[in-house]
């Protein structure tokens, strides 16, 4: 990979965990301001009803944080909504910004073929990202968009969409990719190198073996979690590395190989999972 696909790598994830976040932005051309005096959430934007097209319609015009100003787009999940694995990535890369559509650069590329050889079927998966809109800094000639990994003030205002759509989804596994996805989904202390390739209940069961999610939820509305109450089955959430630190390393076999163990830990659940036996 040459030295400009580095930086035009899509997705990436830093790998470090150092669990601090300043909430500070530079503001320096190119990249994300200060966003003095907004709010950082995105709930206020989110459709009172509808399916996965209402959200996608809604989240083009969110401001809930100051991401969107310099972002081409919102680039929002793809994917069926009867899909039985979502798969959760950091952010849009420069790629996805420009197209529209989540993992379509090298990192997606290296997760579809990944995918493939753990035996998930990407075209029954649903793929989005813990936040929606690309960040980053230009710097070099030509200003290339060096991607810049969003701060926890950042995930947190967009995790409104997220819980959205694993309520309208619904999956039996939640694949996290990479450190923000993790934070997303099991909170600010999780780390990726800790508990990584093991399944972890999202959605535990509460009495009668229904799911009560975590602080549980108004009948029929989705939990804490995101997941919609009274469905029958535990949710399962499992973290690996981000597509993109197959890239950056040095021995790119070994650490690809690590990705493809973890995602058939996944697939594996699905095969032996309540969905395996019953009609979507």
């Amino acid at each position: 990979m040459t030295r400009q696909d580095r930086d035009h790598d899509t997705d990436t994830d830093t790998g470090k965990d150092t669990g601090k976040d300043t909430g500070k932005d530079t503001g320096k051309a190119g990249s994300v301001g200060t966003g003095s005096g907004q709010a950082y959430d995105a709930a206020p934007y989110l459709p009172d009803r509808g399916g996965l097209a209402a959200l996608r319609r809604a989240a083009a015009d969110c401001h809930g944080c100051p991401l969107y100003e310099n972002a081409t787009r919102t680039v929002f999940g793809s994917g069926p909504a009867s899909a039985r694995v979502v798969l959760v990535g950091e952010q849009p890369g420069d790629q996805e910004d420009r197209q529209g559509e989540p993992f379509v650069g090298p990192a997606g590329h290296m997760l579809r073929k990944a995918l493939e050889e753990a035996g998930l079927d990407v075209a029954e998966a649903y793929l989005t990202n813990a936040v929606k809109h690309f960040k980053f800094t230009s710097a070099g000639p030509g200003k290339r968009r060096i991607h810049k990994a969003p701060s926890l003030r950042e995930m947190t205002a967009c995790r409104p969409w997220l819980t959205a759509e694993l309520h309208v989804v619904g999956p039996e596994v939640v694949v996290a990719l990479g450190a923000t996805a993790g934070k997303a989904l099991f909170g600010p202390a999780f780390r990726v190198t800790k508990d990584r390739g093991a399944l972890i209940p999202l959605s535990p069961p509460g009495p009668g073996g229904r799911g009560g999610g975590a602080g549980g939820s108004p009948a029929g509305g989705p939990t804490a979690d995101g997941f919609p109450a009274g469905r029958e089955d535990t949710v399962y959430g499992l973290a690996t590395i981000h597509p993109s630190a197959v890239l950056r390393a040095d021995d790119r076999a070994a650490v690809y190989a690590g990705l493809v163990s973890d995602l058939r830990v996944a697939a594996d659940a699905l095969r032996t999972g309540p969905g395996s036996r019953r009609g979507r």
